[in-house]
C-alpha cells in the first residue's frame, strides 16, 4: 500500500477535479505483477492500468488501491467490473471514496461478486494525500491552505512595505512546489498592487490545469499594466469586486483578458467567493497574502491548513504583522495548529499544520 500511495502521488497537479489514485497488484507468490496511477488526461484509472500490466497473472491476485474502486460508468467503465472480470481474489483499499456516485458502492459490488475486501490500510496517509479532493466533496467548498513568509518576530514586510525577499531561495522553491498542488491561488488587492506579483507556478513540474490567479479587489485597484493583467491571456486571472466598481476600470481589465466578477458583497463575502470557486471545480485554494486576507479567512474559520515560512530576520514593531484584525483576548482562545510538521529550507523553517 505504501508503494500504491507513492504511485498515486505521481499524479500531483495532473488529476483535478479527480482524485490521486495508485494501484499495485500482487500475485499469489507475493510478486508485484502490475502497477498504475491515475492521470486525468490519461483517462484510464489506476486499477485498469495495473490490470493491463498484470494480464493473466491478475487471476487470484491481491489488488492494493489507495481509494475505493468506482462502480459507476463515468469517463471510463466501472473499475469494479474490470477487477471482477480479471479474477482478482482480494482488494485492499485505504479509504472509501466520498464521491456520492462511488461511496460504498464499489466495495459492495466487489463483495457481492465474491471478492474479499479489506479497507483502512494506511488510511490516514491516503486521506492526507487526497485532502483537497475529500474536503471539496465533503464540505462543498475548496480546501484552503494559507501560506505566509515572515520574520522571527512575525512580520511580513517592513514599515515601508518592502517584502522581497523575506524567505530564502529554498523556501521560495518550496512555495512553487506547493502552488503546483493547487487549482487556484488568492491574494488581496494590497498584495496585488504593492508587490505586483505574477502568482504563477514556476516549479517546472507538469500540471494539467493552469493555476487560476484570484484577487479580492473591492475597489478595483488592480491596473491594466500590472503583471497579472498583462499575462491574463496566458494564465487566467479572476477578480472579485463590488457591483459599484468603476465601469471603465472593469472594461480596461476585461480588455486584457481578466475576468471581473461583480457581486453585492464583492470579495468581502469569503464563503461566496469559495462557493464560486467550487462551482469552477477548484478543489484546493492556496492563499499567499496579505495580512488582511489572512486575518479575514482565519476569523471566518475558512482556513484548513497553514504554512508559515519563518526566516531568521528581525524587522521590528513598526513592520507589518503577518495577520491583521482582531485577535483572541486570551492565549487559550488562540487558533492552534494540530498535526504540526517542521521542515528546514536553507536558513528558514517551515511550520505547517491543520486548523
Amino acid at each position: 500500500m505504501a508503494r500504491a500511495l507513492e504511485l498515486a502521488a505521481r499524479g500531483a497537479g495532473q488529476v483535478s477535479p479527480g482524485p490521486l489514485v495508485g494501484c499495485v497488484i500482487v500475485d499469489g507468490r507475493g510478486e508485484v505483477v502490475g502497477e498504475g496511477f491515475y492521470l486525468f488526461e490519461g483517462v484510464k484509472h489506476a486499477e485498469t492500468l495495473a490490470l493491463e500490466e498484470a494480464g493473466a497473472r491478475a487471476r487470484g491476485a491481491t489488488t492494493y488501491v489507495t481509494l475505493e474502486p468506482h462502480a459507476h460508468t463515468g469517463r471510463t467503465p466501472p473499475c469494479t467490473e474490470a477487477l471482477v472480470r480479471a479474477g482478482v481474489a482480494r482488494v485492499v483499499a485505504s479509504i472509501e471514496d466520498p464521491n456520492p456516485l462511488v461511496s460504498g458502492r464499489g466495495f459492495t459490488e466487489l463483495r457481492e461478486a465474491g471478492v474479499e475486501v479489506t479497507v483502512g490500510v494506511l488510511a490516514e496517509e491516503a486521506a492526507r494525500l487526497n485532502e483537497k479532493y475529500n474536503h471539496a466533496l465533503q464540505h462543498g467548498r475548496p480546501f484552503v491552505h494559507l501560506k505566509l513568509a515572515c520574520s522571527l518576530d512575525g512580520r511580513i514586510a517592513t514599515s515601508t512595505g518592502h517584502a522581497r525577499w523575506i524567505s530564502g531561495p529554498e523556501s521560495r522553491a518550496r512555495a512553487h512546489r506547493l502552488r503546483r498542488e493547487y487549482d487556484a491561488i488568492l491574494v488581496g488587492s494590497g498584495t496585488a498592487v504593492k508587490d505586483d506579483p505574477l502568482l504563477t507556478d514556476r516549479s517546472g513540474l507538469p500540471r494539467r490545469r493552469p493555476l487560476l490567479r484570484v484577487v479580492l479587489d473591492e475597489r478595483l485597484q488592480l491596473g491594466p499594466q500590472s503583471q497579472l493583467a498583462r499575462t491574463a491571456r496566458e494564465t487566467p486571472v479572476l477578480v472579485f469586486t463590488s457591483e459599484k466598481a468603476d465601469a471603465h476600470r472593469v472594461t480596461e481589465l476585461e480588455s486584457c483578458g481578466v475576468e471581473v466578477f461583480r457581486a453585492a458583497a464583492g470579495g468581502r463575502d469569503l464563503a461566496a467567493v469559495l462557493e464560486e470557486l467550487r462551482r469552477r471545480e477548484v478543489q484546493g485554494l492556496f492563499i499567499e497574502g496579505g495580512a488582511g486576507v489572512a486575518g479575514a479567512f482565519l476569523r471566518a474559520g475558512l482556513v484548513d491548513k497553514a504554512s508559515f515560512f519563518v526566516a531568521p530576520l528581525i524587522l521590528g514593531s513598526d513592520a507589518l504583522g503577518a495577520v491583521t484584525g482582531s485577535g483572541p483576548l486570551t492565549v487559550p482562545e488562540a487558533t492552534r495548529l494540530r498535526n504540526v510538521e517542521t521542515t528546514r529550507h536553507g536558513d528558514d523553517v517551515e511550520i505547517t499544520g491543520y486548523l
